[in-house]
């Protein structure tokens, strides 16, 4: 017995030595942590249980047969972050690059299975070179196995992506179907096609930094969420983020104790809105002065900066926000701020996560650019993902909610639960000096009649009480309550009960 004991352990310490001492050297040089010690600092101390720690590939082609090492580059299991269960998989770049075989995409398709089974988060640290080449299809085979894992998980598990080296090739489409992808600064990059191949095809000269990197996902292209500062900050980000989330689609969101009264008063809340209609305050505010201690866990902070999303808790249990920012382009909805919240918007519902909504839009934003591309249907996403949230649902208007704009960001008709309005809310189909100029074109060149005819449209429209009057409007709270009516709703809201009509699936205008 003690020789197999023996035999044991001399096998799990050359898998924990992944490609050897040499290539791990070479990983820290470049100032980052191999596979294990990632985990390390992802998961509690003591928790991770490791799975197929001995699997090794299965080729016999160019040489292969004579370069087996454990693990087979991806290292595979579950553990727990703050107690609660996550299965995990971290490649190894010192092994074979990280490069995908079959056998290293069974290792991952079994996490996903065993994650489904169970209900519970799959957290991968992705680290690798693409597709063993000298596997051929069969790597292919395996990356569309792991594809197809990544889609029937989909809704009914989170899935989050960390991007921790190189992620290119096919291997970009795994964390691209998952639900978010966290990226590290000057060490991690995604592209379909490299460099080089990009210099060969249309003779543009790209860094790989400028091409796919983590600043450049975040701000030009939405792939990415965060951008984090080095492989600690993003693991410990993680270990944050996960806090936010449900195990599932069936389990409840978590809950944590909060010292934060939940009808804490924001007296400044009162003065926050600027007296000039066309002068900007910053959102962020609002939120923080909203939630649980000051809290919020914002998503895509760098890309179309227009809209916020993000994670708060109000009461100690999670709910997702989506508020307009007047202190970028006036808050105005646009192709990207739509397509960002209605992806945001969509998560929360799979996942049964309340939606706080605080409106401040003047519209959607003019322009040949925008119609040229599309912002009929991407605009249509955003309502889209309203309509079908079922959800508990909360709008706060706080200042301007002008046009389509209204209709679009959760009001009382997309099956909103609860619709406030603070008294500085304008309600209408779009500002007085535009509609006046509309309505009295043939009062143009009478500057007094249009003053006049301006002040008379701000009178009867520039306010809440013509929406509440028809019932649209809940009711027209003191910003200081904010916080207080948020609460009691969602109190109220818990149990709600409200299904979609059946249908295989849905067809969101992509």
């Amino acid at each position: 017995m003690s020789a197999n004991i023996a035999e044991m352990e001399k096998r799990r310490d050359a898998a924990h030595m992944g490609g050897g001492q040499k290539k791990i050297d070479a990983q820290h040089s470049k100032g980052k942590l191999t596979a294990r010690e990632r985990l390390d600092i992802l998961l509690d101390e003591g928790s991770f249980e490791e799975l197929d720690v001995y699997v090794e590939h299965n080729c016999n082609d160019f040489g292969m047969q004579d370069q087996r090492i454990s693990g087979d580059g991806v290292v595979t299991g579950s553990g727990t972050i703050n107690g609660r269960l996550v299965y995990v998989y971290s490649q190894d770049f010192t092994v074979f690059g990280g490069s995908l075989s079959e056998r290293h995409a069974q290792k991952i398709c079994k996490v996903l299975d065993n994650a489904m089974k169970v209900g519970a988060p799959v957290i991968g640290l992705n680290d690798s070179g693409g597709a063993r080449i000298q596997e051929g299809v069969a790597s292919l085979a395996g990356f569309a196995e792991v594809f197809q894992r990544n889609v029937l998980a989909s809704g009914v598990i989170p899935q989050l992506s960390m991007i921790m080296g190189p992620c290119a090739g096919g291997a970009v489409y795994s964390p691209a179907m998952t639900d978010f992808i966290f990226m590290v600064k000057d060490s991690s990059y995604m592209f379909v096609t490299g460099p080089d191949v990009v210099k060969t095809v249309t003779n543009e000269v790209v860094t790989q930094e400028e091409l796919g990197g983590a600043i450049t996902h975040t701000s030009k292209t939405s792939v990415s969420d965060l951008a984090l500062e080095n492989d600690i900050d993003a693991l410990l980000t993680a270990r944050d983020f996960f806090d936010y989330l449900p195990l599932s689609n069936r389990e409840e969101v978590p809950e944590r104790p909060s010292a934060d009264p939940w009808d804490r008063v924001e007296e400044s809340l009162d003065t926050i809105i600027p007296p000039n209609a066309n002068q900007p305050y910053d959102m962020h505010e609002v939120i923080a002065k909203t939630v649980d201690e000051g809290e919020f866990f914002e998503l895509q902070p760098t890309y179309a900066a227009n809209i916020i999303i993000g994670f708060g808790r109000i009461e100690g249990r999670t709910v997702g926000i989506v508020a307009n920012q007047p202190m970028v382009l006036a808050g105005v909805l646009d192709i990207d701020s739509s397509r960002k919240a209605a992806r945001f918007v969509r998560f929360c519902d799979a996942f049964n996560i309340p939606i706080v909504t605080l409106v401040d839009v003047p519209g959607f934003l003019p322009g040949t650019d925008q119609e040229h591309k599309g912002i009929i249907k991407h605009g249509a996403k955003l309502l889209f993902a309203y309509a079908e949230a079922t959800v508990p649902k909360i709008t706060v208007i706080t200042r301007k909610a002008y046009g389509g704009a209204y209709d679009v960001m959760a009001p009382k008709h997309l099956r909103g639960d609860l619709n406030y309005a603070w008294p500085t809310a304008e309600i209408a189909v779009m500002g007085a000096k535009g509609a006046v100029e509309i309505i009295f074109r043939k009062d143009m060149d009478n500057p007094e009649a249009i003053a006049a005819r301006t002040q008379e449209y701000e009178d009867a429209f520039a306010n809440p009480f013509v929406a509440a009057s028809r019932g649209y409007i809940d009711e027209v709270i003191y910003p200081h309550s904010t916080r207080r009516r948020i609460a009691l709703g969602l109190r109220k809201l818990r149990n709600k009960q409200l299904e979609n009509p059946w249908k295989k699936h849905d067809n969101i205008p992509l």
